[in-house]
């Protein structure tokens, strides 16, 4: 390996017969990978979706009154309580374990052990909550599950065929719909907070079926190294790559690797990362990567947490808490939609989609100020095609980095990745509750 990030890695097969160089192995398994990936996304984003629905009917449960604006001077029909502000509560855990995970020893059985427990505990704690304390408690736990499970799946990721990148990322963008809708649901038929939180342990059990039952964990034979063209032994069984996975050392010798571009000088060995320092070398070649992401979520969030709430169009057919929650709705669809669709279109250009988020955050700003959409379906279409470019980003992202980064090194870089989108959103939970606030003593609304 050159070292250097963005090149293409792949494996091109010499001369092992006629017919294993005109067709490509097939795995009749794969599927498994693929539906057990789409079960972990749901479940990992799940507990963090529900915690964000249920966050009002927490706090009511504990005589909060989150609509009393009598004495903060606010002109316009807000919340004295921005939901930036719930926001925070829900993903500062979640990054601090993603900026820490890392650099931690990656014994993946034991972190998902953790995630399961820590999301049940959340549920149970929320549900059985008789103190506020520990009802935030229950709140950071579900966090802690949701920003380790992020960042080990994806790492594990590494180590099977690259389209389980684009079923965890659809997996995900299905938790924001099947999360705010079973809670809102399972709320409709009767159940109070306690008994619809506690219908939801199955969630964890769900995605401990799917990592320890579905998912394969030792169906890749590790060939030896080779110095014949190839002396790294991930780089001939990564699982992108066009080798059959049972392959005798007699050709092994016929493998080789090529490079995208020419080796310059200051190449580096395609060597795993070790040591502290050495990871933190490697992380600025990571910012094309985390840049881009990071910027999206930002303005993405800011809208969703920053502006929604002050949207409003009396006199139709839904009052002002539903449009919120149908807004909600319309942006997690477009999630869906864009995460589940990198097989059929892809791009590489993950900036052009934050500067057309921007665009998004600018034409918000202006609807707040000035009310100018004539109809709320303007607005439904406009948050439908936010959250097409904040799950596009998403996706995008992490199967670029799965095509493009070296076998030894992907695990990492993906892991140090998936800290962008919760930095971004922290960012736009702590730009929220002040912006929201000005705004909300600023004469204006319908």
């Amino acid at each position: 390996m050159d070292g250097k990030t963005g090149s293409s890695y792949k494996v091109s097969k010499g001369n092992i017969g006629d017919e294993d160089s005109t067709a490509k192995p097939k795995d009749p398994k794969l599927w498994l990978d693929l539906v057990a990936y789409w079960i972990l996304g749901l479940c990992n984003n799940y507990g963090y979706v529900v915690m964000l629905s249920a966050a009002h009917d927490i706090l009511g449960d504990f005589g909060e009154n989150s609509h009393d604006e009598s004495n903060h001077g606010f002109q316009r029909d807000c919340n004295y309580i921005s939901t930036g502000a719930i926001l925070l509560a829900d993903i500062i855990p979640a990054l601090c374990v993603k900026f820490t995970g890392p650099f931690l020893p990656f014994f993946v059985h034991i972190r998902v052990m953790l995630c399961c427990g820590l999301a049940a505990a959340g549920f149970m704690l929320v549900g059985f909550a008789t103190t506020e304390w520990v009802a935030i408690m229950g709140v950071v736990c579900t966090s802690l599950a949701s920003g380790l499970g992020e960042l080990t799946f994806l790492a594990y990721s590494s180590n099977y065929n690259k389209n389980v990148v684009s079923t965890w990322s659809s997996g995900t963008g299905g938790a924001g719909i099947i999360g705010s809708l079973s809670y809102a649901g399972l709320r409709n038929v009767g159940l109070n907070t306690t008994q619809t939180l506690l219908v939801m342990l199955v969630v964890p059990a769900a995605e401990a079926i799917a990592f320890w039952l579905i998912l394969r964990h030792n169906h890749h034979q590790v060939i030896p190294p080779t110095t014949d063209g190839c002396d790294n032994p991930a780089a001939l069984t990564d699982s992108n790559s066009d080798l059959p996975r049972n392959r005798k050392n007699s050709n092994i010798q016929d493998v080789e690797k090529t490079v995208s571009r020419q080796p310059s000088p200051d190449d580096e060995d395609d060597t795993p990362l070790i040591g502290f320092k050495e990871k933190v070398r490697f992380i600025p070649k990571m910012f094309k990567y985390m840049i881009p992401l990071t910027l999206v979520y930002l303005f993405e969030y800011f809208i969703n947490q920053g502006l929604f709430e002050l949207i409003y169009f009396p006199g139709i057919w839904l009052d002002k808490d539903n449009q919120y929650r149908w807004l909600q709705v319309d942006y997690q669809i477009g999630v869906f939609i864009s995460r589940s669709s990198v097989n059929i279109i892809s791009f590489k250009r993950v900036w052009i989609m934050a500067v057309l988020q921007f665009l998004n955050v600018v034409f918000f700003l202006f609807e707040v100020f000035y009310s100018f959409s004539p109809s709320i379906w303007l607005i439904f279409a406009i948050v439908l095609w936010e959250g097409l470019l904040g799950g596009g980003a998403y996706v995008n992202t992490f199967y670029r980095m799965s095509k493009e980064m070296s076998p030894n090194r992907k695990a990492f870089a993906i892991s140090v990745t998936a800290v962008s989108d919760s930095v971004g959103i922290a960012l736009a939970g702590l730009i929220a509750i002040p912006t929201h606030n000005a705004i909300c003593r600023l004469p204006g609304g319908r």
